[in-house]
């Protein structure tokens, strides 16, 4: 009988539980949609594997879906912890009430047997007597018989929650096999992307030294303006300018090259902003602290583009020196002359640390200083006189406060534009908030009214004085870069067809270039309908270039193409720093 009890019991309990008990969504349907995302990123991986040109992008995109099914793993690791603590806790419970649940059964086993309705008739003196005896012998045996159950059912509950631990465990075992079998390949695909990648540029025909000069000429004619004081040279904003034809295209790049240090459009932005002149120059420096130098100390300025060399024109003490230097508008005086502040002790601390405090003499123009033998005079002069001989330090010593007057909205380090590493530059967004886009970045750079922070660089005089190219010339610049790549011989041959070739050999035509191509059995682009970019958002470069034409979609990294495109496009055309973007009309 007891047995029959516990059995049913059971049954019932088990047909309830699996039924009422669990219908919500669980782990266990966590773990279901954790195998089908494995399954997907399977799929992924083997797709990545078999592409040809696994890129970057998507690689980084990968490994961040792992992570992610990773942190999740965990906590369904604990969530399984958590359960089996449960359980255990249960089943020590259950010692006790193994002690109860005997007693209940002994005692409905003894009531059942002596206290049987007959007897109690038998032994009662009167109706009444045999009613409450009746009563109350019912009550003790519903009292055992719910005692049994409810223990019972306890039982049952644990074995149930144990067997789905146990399917939810072995379930995870396999998960993370799976994940841990994926996660080893993509590592071999990282790690075979950056083989490939390195094999790559091995294979990448360098610029001789003379193609080196002629880009840098290029460059150099474009008259880049280093100083936000003139603006001189610079560029024109061609997206509603037509030069005649239809479809064109036109790289427009973000800032100027030489982002290190305090931008100083930045600087007026951030004053605009309300920040005052530390604030400011720490978004742009890290330093120890503001302290005050020696303003006796004597500036001589030479008429050489350099340190120590040349003429001296000028000697004078350091703050004499600071008030002749023409390096931001007057006109910006915000914020209490925040901006103006800023830029009068980096230029202090400058010009201390390039010329070991007054030893050596400093060129007068923007390769070193903007300096003018006469005082400025203005705002600038009294943002001078309110920071005396103030000077940012860092370990003891004036750091170098490199500047320059459009960063794009991003600065770097000194060693990321090929410069020395140093402590003091520092890599940094800035801009107001996130930037997750071009549009983003166009609305909260701290230095986005710039009239250079978004440019297209160049121009020819017969297409309306811009820098917009042809589908067919753009075609042309990938023609070139495609083969450079698989013929390093070629090289020589592929400078811009406008000037003279800087290796003194002949320069190919577009169709020489499509010639050479097919002859390697490779299919020439005739046009370009498309030029896609990616960057990283977090340091403000260009990574890739995706260009889609007659001859099927090509990817390039950022910085192949920029090179390509700077010595193959017509005129003084140029992508001038790191960060660019396609303009398509």
């Amino acid at each position: 009988m007891k047995k029959f009890l516990s059995t049913t019991i059971i049954f019932f309990f088990i047909f309830n539980f699996l039924f009422f008990v669990f219908p919500d969504k669980t782990f266990s349907d966590e773990l279901d949609d954790l195998n089908k995302q494995i399954n997907d990123l399977t799929t992924a991986l083997n797709m990545s594997i078999n592409a040809t040109r696994p890129l970057e992008s998507q690689l980084k995109s990968l490994q961040a879906q792992i992570k992610e099914i990773k942190n999740r793993v965990a906590v369904i690791e604990k969530d399984i912890e958590n359960k089996k603590k449960i359980i255990d806790d249960g089943y020590k419970n259950m010692e006790k009430q193994q002690k109860i649940l005997n007693i209940a059964i002994r005692n409905y086993y003894i009531k059942s047997y002596y206290d049987s309705p007959i007897l109690v008739f038998l032994s009662g003196q009167d109706a009444s007597e045999i009613t409450q005896l009746l009563a109350y012998q019912k009550a003790k045996a519903d009292q055992d018989k719910t005692i049994i159950t409810n223990i019972a059912l306890s039982i049952a509950d644990l074995e149930v929650k144990k067997r789905a631990l146990e399917d939810e465990q072995s379930r995870l075992v396999t998960a993370k096999a799976s994940l841990d079998e994926q996660s080893g390949k993509l590592d071999k695909i990282v790690s075979g992307a950056k083989e490939y990648q390195t094999k790559l540029s091995g294979q990448i025909a360098q610029l001789t030294s003379r193609q080196q000069e002629l880009l840098a000429q290029k460059l150099g004619s474009l008259n880049l303006p280093k100083s936000a004081y003139s603006m001189r040279g610079g560029c024109t904003d061609d997206r509603n300018i037509n030069p005649g034809f239809s479809p064109r295209f036109a790289l427009f790049t973000y800032g100027v090259p030489n982002r290190v240090g305090l931008s100083q459009f930045g600087a007026w932005g951030r004053a605009k902003a309300g920040q005052d002149y530390e604030q400011i120059l720490r978004a742009y420096y890290s330093f120890d602290g503001i302290q005050d130098a020696d303003v006796n100390t004597n500036i001589k300025v030479n008429d050489s583009n350099g340190f120590n060399s040349g003429n001296i024109i000028w000697s004078g003490g350091l703050e004499d020196y600071i008030k002749r230097i023409y390096e931001v508008p007057d006109s910006w005086a915000d914020n209490n002359l925040a901006a103006l502040k800023a830029q009068a002790i980096a230029a202090r601390s400058y010009v201390l640390a390039a010329t070991n405090n007054g030893t050596s003499s400093i060129c007068a123009n923007e390769y070193c200083q903007a300096f003018q033998t006469n005082p400025k005079g203005g705002n600038w002069e009294q943002a001078v006189n309110a920071t005396p001989g103030k000077v940012m330090i860092q370990g003891g010593n004036p750091i170098k406060a490199w500047f320059s007057s459009t960063h794009g909205g991003y600065v770097f380090t000194s060693g990321d534009i090929g410069w020395s590493q140093t402590s003091f530059t520092k890599r940094a967004v800035d801009a107001s908030s996130s930037i997750n886009s071009f549009s983003d970045l166009q609305s909260s750079a701290y230095d986005k009214d710039s009239p250079v922070f978004y440019c297209d660089w160049g121009s020819r005089a017969q297409y309306n004085k811009t820098a917009w190219l042809k589908s067919d010339e753009i075609a042309d610049i990938v023609n070139v870069l495609i083969l450079a790549k698989n013929d390093s011989s070629t090289q020589q041959h592929l400078s811009q067809v406008d000037k003279p070739n800087p290796d003194g050999v002949d320069t190919w035509d577009a169709d020489r270039v499509k010639q050479e191509l097919r002859n390697r059995n490779i299919t020439p682009y005739n046009s370009v309908s498309d030029i896609s970019v990616d960057w990283d958002k977090g340091t403000g470069r260009t990574t890739s270039v995706n260009v889609t034409g007659d001859a099927g979609t090509t990817p390039f990294s950022g910085d192949e193409f920029k090179n390509y495109f700077n010595l193959r496009a017509p005129s003084n055309i140029n992508i001038v720093g790191p960060l660019y973007n396609v303009e398509k009309r």
